[in-house]
């Protein structure tokens, strides 16, 4: 598992709307810092509490230069209704392949529900070279970051 220090892994996706957008990190990185919100499943309380505590706190982040991104192994078309119901202003990036909850050690799977392979909750903070300057993993997935602290890390980064 990733830990502060550690290069982020590099990793190409697809952006939550219906157009397919590609998404690489590597053209996020070298613009302020970039928080990474990994959450286990778009229109679920927990995750949507979530979202829209960071969608609250946006002005702040982005006061602060961050790009603020969440990650779920959710298709591109449940992201983009997830982010439309919302009105989240951010991007959320599906990792259908499980490649970058894998790069960054949050695959877990929640048996109760019939889900496999999907990511962690949990929360990095790269710095403009893709250095990990913040790491929270949820011991629980229904469990929530500290935002106060995510944003003092993006401060710091």
């Amino acid at each position: 598992m990733l830990t502060e220090g550690d290069s982020a892994p590099a990793f190409s996706a697809t952006l939550g709307t219906s157009d397919h957008e590609s998404f690489d990190l590597a053209d996020r990185l070298g613009d302020g810092p970039v928080v990474l919100a990994f959450f286990p499943g778009a229109f679920t309380p927990p995750c949507t509490n979530e979202m829209v505590a960071l969608q609250d706190r946006l002005d702040e982040f982005e006061e602060g230069g961050a790009t603020v991104l969440g990650v779920s192994a959710d298709s591109p078309f449940s992201l983009g209704a997830f982010r439309e119901e919302y009105d989240l202003d951010f991007d959320l990036v599906s990792d259908t392949a499980g490649d970058a909850i894998g790069a960054f050690g949050l695959e877990i799977d929640i048996e109760e529900l019939g889900l496999h392979g999907i990511a962690n909750r949990a929360v990095f903070v790269l710095d403009d070279e893709g250095t990990v300057t913040y790491r929270w993993v949820a011991d629980d997935p229904t469990n929530e970051p500290d935002y106060e602290a995510v944003l003092a890390a993006v401060e710091s980064a």
